[in-house]
């Protein structure tokens, strides 16, 4: 019985190395977008090297930056496929204008570059 065991705990691992981390490049929004409170946006990025298999769920989360830090962090999407390539969200109508980024989660979190949000 043990060695079964170890050889569960062989393949779990193994099949746990054999994921792929997918970090996508985000295309939209960068440092010249404008959001605005209470629309819809694009959140948009690139799929050209995305593999066959993405092993985790994907979500999008708008954080406010204090310089390089996110004070405030919002889910805007989740459970959508990542290989689309794009997300409409909406950003929620009482978010404080200011500097923000998205993260994009999947296999990985890649964060966008700093693009202001307004009222």
């Amino acid at each position: 019985m043990a060695g079964f065991a170890t050889q569960a705990s062989c393949a779990a691992l193994v099949a746990k190395s054999a994921l792929i981390v997918w970090d996508p490049t985000i295309i939209k929004p960068d440092a010249h977008s404008v959001w605005v409170a209470g629309r819809q946006e694009l959140v948009l990025w690139d799929t050209s090297n995305a593999p066959v298999n993405i092993s985790n769920g994907a979500a999008i989360i708008l954080n406010k930056m204090n310089g390089t830090l996110s004070v405030t962090q919002v889910s805007l999407a989740e459970g959508f496929d990542l290989r689309s390539g794009h997300e409409v969200v909406t950003v929620p109508t009482d978010t404080i204008p200011g500097i923000y980024t998205i993260t994009l989660f999947g296999d990985s979190g890649n964060r966008s570059p700093d693009f202001k949000l307004i009222a």
